[in-house]
């Protein structure tokens, strides 16, 4: 019954709803929202627009203020003609004074133009001027010389032509036999040429140097000197890396090193003074010294042979125990150490001795370039103190290293020597400095985002100011004082802290800070900057439509 029940339902529910068809389903109508008031409309453009013009008139004059690099301005085309030698022509006008009491005034004055002629026809470096002039009469048995000459030449009549050099005055002495005397219609002599030759070969080394420092330095080709021989400049180099850079200290170090417990104390003070200072004192003009002395006992050195070799000398320094000083307020140091010992050095070769058969020959110091030097001083085993004496040749040998170690030329005599030094570091100085300008100009070229403080460009026109004061008074000792700040100007313009830390501030640091902050931020002002405007163009349209309407109707 009930399985029929439920077959009849089916089947009566099946009949009752075939003939009808079923009633169509409307689809859901979209509820449009209500419409924006003109008043509604109008405070969202005013908020969007206040906060876009936030942003553009209080934000980005901040931010541009406040993230601007500030620049200074620098005369890069003017620095950039020092470093290419156009704003200066070193040029070393050396003037010489010829003494000739004995020859009359015409006859002196023939001779000087002869000998001038024959200067400027073997001088082949326009830079390098040797300028003659004719010393007045000397007053009774007294001359004064003036300290702007660089070589004094005295003729004197003799019974032959020859050519000494005083080695504690700037002084060339020459003779001549009479006959040799040109007279006023000639146009050479042979007194003339022989004078120009010495006179060369005199300052001979000073322009090997010059020529040597001009060479690696971007002076215009047409203004170079001669070219070095290939020995020439490998020599001049050696002494180069051989010598300290200049600086306007050295702070002068001497210690006594001993093995054992003995000797413990020198005359060191008194050492210096009678043998040291006197070259000091004629090196004040272009170096100042400050000393300390030192003595230390036990001291083992490194290498502990009889007989040191070459290969031996490096390692001899024990760095590790001896209390050497180090650059002291920023001026370098050279030290100057006698260790008591028995060692002795083994210098290339050998010699033979009085009966004939062949010894090793030994040397008892040698000097560590850019560092100083080391002296090996034989003493009896209870020996306990050192005298000034027995520390003369110690001396004498720290004193002939302390001119090759500060760049002192190696011929002709001491006052000729330090007064060729002056100028070789006027040169070095000048063109040290031009170098520098031009490679701060590049840097400024290259990095436009870099920082230029105010007092790299006060740097740079102090440098320059300087610069020019020392070319028009190269070779004197104001082009050297000049010289001397141009250089230290120079390089702290370039060293400027604030400037050296942002070489190295990459473009990808910008963005890792810009963007997360930018992002968060741009994104819904530039969206509802967006909405509004196309809301407004759809409002534009829609009003354009209406009215249209109207005018059909």
């Amino acid at each position: 019954m009930s399985e029929r029940h439920s077959i009849d339902n089916g089947a009566t529910s099946t009949e009752l709803s075939s003939p009808l068809p079923a009633p169509a389903v409307e689809a859901p109508t979209r509820k449009e929202p209500p419409p924006e008031k003109p008043s509604d409309i109008r405070r969202r453009s005013y908020i969007i627009l206040s906060f876009w013009l936030i942003v553009l008139l209080l934000g980005l004059p901040i931010w541009w203020k406040t993230t601007t690099i500030y620049r200074a301005d620098l005369p890069l085309n003017e620095m950039l003609d020092w470093a290419d030698g156009k704003a200066c022509r070193p040029v070393f006008p050396l003037r010489i004074s010829i003494q000739a009491d004995a020859l009359q005034e015409q006859e002196a004055q023939n001779l000087l133009r002869l000998t001038q002629h024959a200067l400027d026809d073997l001088n082949d470096f326009a830079g390098h001027h040797l300028r003659l002039q004719l010393s007045p009469p000397a007053q009774g048995d007294s001359r004064e010389y003036d300290h702007d000459t660089a070589l004094i030449i005295r003729l004197k009549p003799g019974e032959s032509t020859t050519a000494n050099l005083d080695p504690y005055l700037p002084i060339l002495d020459i003779t001549y036999p009479p006959n040799n005397i040109p007279s006023a219609t000639s146009s050479s002599s042979s007194l003339a040429t022989y004078v120009a030759s010495q006179l060369r070969s005199t300052f001979a080394e000073e322009q090997a140097i010059i020529s040597y420092l001009l060479s690696n330095n971007s002076i215009p080709s047409d203004y170079r000197p001669a070219g070095l021989t290939p020995e020439a400049a490998e020599s001049l180099s050696k002494r180069t890396t051989r010598s300290l850079k200049y600086a306007p200290t050295y702070h002068l170090t001497f210690s006594l090193f001993t093995s054992g417990p003995i000797p413990t104390s020198w005359d060191i003070e008194a050492a210096i003074d009678e043998y040291m200072k006197p070259v000091l004192d004629v090196l004040s003009p272009i170096h100042n010294f400050t000393i300390d002395t030192q003595v230390q006992l036990y001291a083992t050195p490194g290498v502990q042979n009889q007989v040191l070799n070459k290969e031996d000398l490096s390692s001899f320094v024990n760095a590790a125990e001896w209390p050497l000083s180090p650059s002291i307020g920023g001026a370098p140091t050279i030290n100057f150490v006698v260790f008591v010992g028995n060692q002795t050095i083994a210098v290339p070769g050998q010699n033979q001795d009085e009966k004939g058969e062949n010894k090793v020959a030994t040397s008892p110091s040698w000097l560590i370039p850019q560092w100083g030097t080391i002296y090996l001083l034989s003493l009896p085993y209870d020996t306990t103190h050192v005298s000034a004496q027995t520390l003369k040749q110690p001396l004498l040998t720290f004193t002939s290293h302390l001119l090759s170690l500060t760049g002192t030329p190696q011929s002709g005599s001491l006052p000729l020597r330090l007064s060729t030094l002056a100028r070789i570091r006027s040169a070095d100085l000048l063109l040290r400095a031009s170098s520098t300008l031009g490679s701060l100009a590049r840097l400024a070229l290259a990095l436009p985002s870099i920082s230029i403080p105010s007092s790299v460009a006060d740097g740079v026109s102090k440098t320059m100011h300087h610069l020019r004061l020392a070319c028009d008074t190269l070779g004197g000792p104001e082009g050297l004082a000049h010289a001397r700040i141009a250089e230290a100007e120079a390089e702290r313009a370039f060293f400027e802290k604030s400037m050296v830390g942002q070489l190295y501030f990459p473009d990808e640091h910008k963005l890792a800070v810009y963007i997360p902050l930018l992002g968060p931020v741009g994104v819904p002002l530039v969206m509802g900057l967006l909405n509004e405007i196309r809301a407004w163009r759809k409002r534009r349209r829609e009003k354009a439509e209406k009215g249209a309407a109207k005018k059909k109707e």
